[in-house]
């Protein structure tokens, strides 16, 4: 698997990605997390995997020379609370189904603690869906984060974790 810059030509591939991972959700019925709507054609989501694309922090990883996954890193979102310590956030991080079960999402998050590390941050922080069956809670606590805090947004119950590196 390798690992590199996500820039604007990625958009479409990205926007794949999720629309993947929304119809496998949706199909488990488990629609709380992204909803049951692709992510290609909505000029919302468009422009936030293009201002990742733009931003320098989304990172592709590809098997077999196709897309196969990806992470965003910048700042933390607004509506989680600030760290008390420098950090890099994981923005967002989506895996295309079609490469389900080869550590995609792991080396992903693996490749971000070294980034943290190299830019001499020890903390590492994403926020996730904490509904349904607490699946995805459970998948970050297994690559190494931490519970930290729950919070809402709307009706969508989330919960920050962190890895210390």
């Amino acid at each position: 698997m390798q690992i590199r810059e996500g820039t604007p030509d990625d958009v479409p591939a990205v926007l794949a990605m999720f629309d993947s991972a929304v119809a496998w959700l949706t199909a488990q019925g488990r629609t709380g997390q992204w909803g049951t709507r692709p992510f290609t054609g909505d000029p919302r989501r468009t422009q936030q995997v293009t201002q990742w694309a733009t931003g320098g922090g989304m990172r592709i990883a590809e098997r077999d020379d196709a897309p196969a996954g990806c992470i965003a890193v910048g700042p933390a979102h607004d509506y989680v609370t600030p760290a008390t310590e420098p950090e890099l956030y994981v923005q967002a991080l989506v895996i295309d189904r079609r490469h389900a079960g080869h550590a995609v999402g792991r080396t992903l998050l693996d490749w971000a603690a070294g980034e943290a590390r190299a830019r001499g941050v020890r903390l590492l922080r994403v926020d996730c869906y904490a509904g349904d069956d607490g699946r995805l809670v459970a998948y970050y606590e297994s690559c190494g984060f931490t519970r930290a805090q729950p919070f809402t947004v709307g009706e969508w119950p989330g919960m920050v974790l962190y890895r210390r590196l």
